[in-house]
């Protein structure tokens, strides 16, 4: 689980940098704007959820343990 969690990451942050590049690169010097960085960015939401998801799954299925704070209090 723990690799999941650091590949889910790795990605976002991948995500995020790529969208920063067709940010600042896209539109000079004559050339078109493209949907790079909103294609980008809508990777980095639909990692984020696929995290989310597979951590629920994760703690329902019993491969996870929450811990802390005790719930109700």
């Amino acid at each position: 689980m723990t690799y999941l969690v650091v590949v889910a990451f790795v990605a976002i942050i991948g995500s995020l940098a790529s969208a920063l590049f067709f940010m600042l690169r896209d539109g000079q010097n004559g050339k078109a704007k493209t949907s790079n960085m909103a294609r980008a960015l809508a990777f980095r939401v639909g990692f984020s959820i696929l995290l989310f998801a597979c951590v629920l799954v994760a703690w329902k299925l019993g491969y996870i343990q929450p811990t802390g704070i005790a719930a109700g209090r």
